[in-house]
């Protein structure tokens, strides 16, 4: 029964809380039990980089306030009294999300001792809608990543579908965990793709909402103009449920937009019959920098992938939809590299906050000034990703180069919100990959920034454009890995992309290897 209850789509454990088959305790016990089976030891500071055979989803377990959580579900059940759209659901959020009384690392030893007084709105409001916080889920520090393999914390997670590959990042423990039934619904961060690449990885949902659909307060800044909270879960109605829950105007947020919020969940079985769904070459036709030569060459998309876009297409049509071939978006082939622009320049404006004065990591040697107090602090605090950042940001933002690069990169930016503004005046939605290949080695491309930031190469336009896309799980390639297709649509298009991605997800009912070694059958 434990294992069945891990099984459960949160809407499915709603609904049998509200009938009195269940309670919130029950299920949180049998979560629990879950990460005791298949967890093998959560990431930890000078922890074993290879560690135990298991998922490593998370970096901290909060099991008294989700006790504390689920008895309020529960008392307010026998009351008679609305327990909440999430009402006894698990949740893990990603150490990128300050909650109180909890460590928020963000992965990183510079926040390791941080303890937040405060917790992040969408915290707040999962919450609010009955969630149960399981804990804080491992990441790239400070999301710097697109593997999870630079976290501080270790060991960093696996795919739970192969032990020996990545499960994508920035939220790849978000991802992991979800998919490795240690959480029904997982709290995640999209800057390039770091909520669509790790759930695609993963074989689960994930959601990058319109900038501004979710409050950033709370979240611990990557680059400020990009970043997008959203949800990630097993199937599309629970990431409708989970933004119904999460969405909306914030006042602690002035970029929260204030457009009201849909019901995401009354139209999603409406089907996809008369929507026109577009198809680019500019998502199959690959350019990236030659190691050697710094050239830009075409490559193609992995050979499943490919069949995989064909035959979603397929499936949309055979529902209704009208595909719309040759949709054209040529600035997105320039996505990365105003991505590595754009994106640097605003993470060592966000890092200068962490200087070893105010709170998180202090140099315990002598410091003959409040400089070198900064020097040592930040030089032993943070590792190679946030370091990178720092270096690129404030060189591109010089004087002397800020027209050559940054004011360049926010021009291309620009370039792709109107190619995605014309593609819309179309098509209501745009179909792609996700990402160029399944998931890769653990150890294959890290160390490597141009190659690993080019795994986001297919989900960064969306970043760049501000709007809505969901990465839904369409199958297996040849070595058993997940395959993700993406939907992407204008702004604030989210209940459409739901109902789009509700007809194209194929639900898959094995369970990864990893949790089947665990667990059984």
């Amino acid at each position: 029964m434990s294992a069945e209850i891990c099984e459960l789509p949160a809407h499915e454990i709603v609904a049998r809380l509200r009938t009195g088959d269940l309670t919130a305790e029950v299920v949180l016990e049998a979560t629990l039990a879950r990460i005791e089976a298949v967890e093998g030891g959560g990431g930890a500071l000078n922890g074993d980089p290879n560690g135990a055979n298991g998922i490593h989803a998370y970096i901290t377990l909060a099991e008294e306030r989700a006790r504390a959580q689920a008895r309020a579900v529960d008392r307010a059940l026998e009351a008679g009294d609305n327990p909440g759209l999430l009402a006894g659901v698990p949740v893990a959020v990603k150490d990128i999300f300050c909650v109180s009384g909890i460590a928020s690392t963000a992965g990183s030893k510079i926040l390791a001792n941080f303890v937040s007084p405060y917790t992040a709105t969408p915290v707040v409001r999962l919450e609010a809608a009955g969630a149960l916080t399981i804990g804080k889920a491992n990441l790239d520090e400070f999301t710097y990543g697109s593997s999870n393999e630079s976290s501080a914390f270790l060991p960093t997670p696996r795919n739970p579908w192969s032990a020996g590959h990545v499960p994508g990042g920035s939220s790849g423990g978000s991802a992991a965990a979800v998919a490795a039934g240690e959480a029904a619904l997982s709290l995640g961060t999209d800057t390039s793709g770091s909520i669509r690449q790790p759930a695609a990885f993963c074989g689960i949902v994930g959601m990058k909402p319109t900038y501004g659909r979710v409050s950033r307060y709370g979240m611990i800044a990557f680059a400020s103009s990009l970043d997008c909270p959203g949800p990630m879960a097993r199937n599309v109605k629970d990431a409708g449920l989970m933004l119904l829950a999460m969405a909306g105007a914030d006042a602690f947020d002035a970029t929260a937009a204030k457009v009201p919020v849909e019901d995401y969940l009354d139209q999603i079985e409406g089907g996809v019959r008369g929507m026109r769904i577009g198809l680019s070459p500019d998502f199959s036709r690959l350019r990236y920098p030659d190691a050697d030569t710094g050239e830009l060459r075409e490559q193609v998309l992995q050979p499943e992938i490919e069949k995989a876009l064909l035959e979603s297409a397929e499936r949309l049509a055979e529902q209704g939809a009208e595909i719309v071939e040759g949709v054209d978006l040529p600035a997105v082939q320039y996505g990365i590299p105003a991505y590595f622009v754009i994106s640097r320049v605003e993470a060592a404006s966000n890092l200068h906050r962490y200087d070893g004065v105010k709170y998180g990591y202090r140099s315990e040697g002598e410091a003959a000034d409040l400089f070198e107090l900064y020097r040592k602090s930040r030089g032993q605090g943070f590792g190679s990703q946030p370091k990178l950042r720092i270096l690129m940001g404030m060189y591109v933002s010089g004087e002397q180069y800020e027209k050559r690069y940054y004011e360049r990169a926010l021009r291309v930016r620009t370039l792709i919100r109107r190619d995605f503004e014309r593609a819309f005046e179309r098509v209501d939605a745009m179909l792609a990959p996700t990402t160029p290949t399944t998931a890769f080695e653990i150890g294959g491309i890290y160390g490597d920034s141009v190659a690993m930031q080019y795994a986001d190469l297919l989900t960064v336009p969306a970043n760049h454009a501000g709007i809505p896309a969901i990465s839904i799980p369409t199958g297996l390639d040849d070595s058993g890995l997940p395959i993700g297709m993406q939907l992407m649509g204008p702004d604030f298009t989210e209940r459409r992309l739901l109902r789009m991605g509700r007809a194209l997800e194929q639900l898959q009912e094995s369970r990864p290897p990893l949790v089947q070694e665990r667990v059984g059958a």
